[in-house]
């Protein structure tokens, strides 16, 4: 059964809640009211007035404010309120003329147990009257100028959000979309290499990078994972590493047991571990790499990677590191602003390059 679209019809209904609070209000604040028997003429000439004041206020609403104030015409914004105020005060008037109401007011002010006495009381009640209209006029139509500038303002602030998501949107899968391909490219290259080696290893490199890209593929594409999810990629991309090092290379790698599974950005934990594998590894000398993840509680989350670091070797995170490092620090500032702490060691004890990354998740 479909619902009722109560959203679509919220805004009409208040308007005619307010306009009909307005009329209520106007009739029981009448100073005539109870006090003498008006002519039905009066109640004519008020539904009169009562319907220029609500065409003057979507009039202004809707033509006036953003024809003029908004595009920069303060001027002749003015001027159209002035004269829209004055037809409205001109037809207010001809209409009492038409009905001949003041005779009429007149006749019921001076009959017998009207209780007002005195050569001119009509007179000075219209006089009266008209001021109170041109006074309810204005105000009402500063009310419609109002209601239009904040339902534009809403309307700005609300467009404002709107771009600012698609555009974090849109740079984020553009961010993702260049690390992914970065990260195969290199691990193509590895296992080219590994076929002319040993086929059998090969083989397990191409098991274990299918896998890698089924969780690319299907598992990466929604704003979040699960970190056992990223922990088993990062896991086999250690493993697909391992296979083409040779004993002068130490690999290092400890995980939370058991892991608390939360939701983490895709692809996100890569790039470091990359990085190291990148620049930690020297076919001449002893190297050491360590990747340790940790969890101090359900809502933090640690990475910590280090690795040698060689003379000729450009292991910041900002130079020579490649495309999926330095997007991986712009992944982190729209993902994560204010819940995440990236420090970066470059001078580490023993001669390694140190990431430490400490990610707030809730």
């Amino acid at each position: 059964m479909a619902s009722f679209p109560i959203r679509r019809y919220l805004t009409p209904l208040i308007h005619v809640l307010v306009w009909g609070l307005f009329a209520l209000s106007l009739v029981l604040l009448n100073p005539l009211l109870g006090r003498i028997s008006v002519p039905p003429q009066f109640w004519v000439k008020q539904a009169f007035v009562f319907a220029l004041w609500v065409g003057a206020f979507y009039l202004t609403a809707y033509v006036s404010v953003p024809r003029l104030l908004f595009r920069g015409h303060a001027g002749w914004f003015v001027v159209i309120i002035l004269l829209t105020a004055a037809v409205v005060m001109l037809l207010s008037q001809g209409m009492e003329s038409w009905l001949n109401l003041q005779q009429l007011m007149d006749q019921h002010l001076h009959a017998p147990g009207s209780g007002f006495r005195g050569g001119g009381p009509g007179r000075g009640r219209s006089r009266r009257f008209d001021m109170m209209g041109l006074l309810t006029t204005l105000l009402v139509l500063g009310i419609s100028t109002s209601v239009a500038a904040v339902q534009k303002w809403q309307a700005d602030a609300q467009r404002r959000q709107e771009l600012e998501q698609q555009k974090v949107n849109s740079e984020l899968s553009f961010l993702k979309a260049q690390i992914n391909p970065h990260f195969f490219f290199n691990t193509l290259n590895n296992i080219y290499a590994l076929t002319v080696i040993d086929t059998g290893a090969a083989q397990q490199a191409i098991h274990t990078l299918s896998r890698m890209m089924r969780y690319v593929l299907y598992d990466t594409t929604a704003e979040t994972t699960l970190l056992s999810k990223e922990l088993a990629f990062v896991q086999d991309y250690v493993a697909l590493m391992k296979l083409r090092l040779t004993e002068r290379v130490r690999v290092e790698l400890t995980w939370p047991e058991p892991v608390r599974d939360v939701p983490v950005a895709p692809m996100l934990l890569l790039p470091y571990v990359e990085n190291a594998f990148k620049h930690g590894v020297s076919a001449t000398q002893p190297s050491r790499i360590v990747v340790a993840v940790r969890q101090p509680s359900a809502q933090v989350l640690e990475l910590e990677v280090r690795n040698t670091q060689f003379p000729a070797s450009a292991t910041s995170l900002d130079e020579g590191s490649g495309i999926g490092l330095a997007n991986t620090r712009r992944r982190l500032e729209l993902l994560y602003p204010g819940r995440y702490s990236l420090n970066v060691d470059e001078a580490a004890p023993e001669g390694e390059f140190r990431v430490h990354l400490t990610l707030h998740i809730v």
